[in-house]
């Protein structure tokens, strides 16, 4: 199982986009969004390199959330 990561773009350059999230940044591969029309600020779910899909901003917190709480849940019980 995999947990796409929310990212940020922060500038497209062709089909390669610089994203950020929690202060860390990757290049990521937009091949599979190509129909999408993107921007930087724009959310987007990152997996493995490769974008999969564009989200809200909202979705994108939520998602942060979520994995927060994993991450504060793991450290509590290791």
């Amino acid at each position: 199982m995999c947990l796409g990561i929310p990212m940020q773009i922060k500038s497209i350059h062709g089909l390669l986009a610089h994203c950020e999230a929690k202060g860390v940044e990757r290049e990521v591969r937009l091949l599979f969004l190509q129909g999408e029309e993107l921007h930087p600020g724009d959310f987007l779910v990152v997996d493995r390199g490769n974008a999969l899909e564009k989200i809200t901003e909202e979705e994108a917190l939520q998602a942060w959330a979520v994995y927060d709480e994993m991450l504060a849940a793991a450290a509590r019980s290791g």
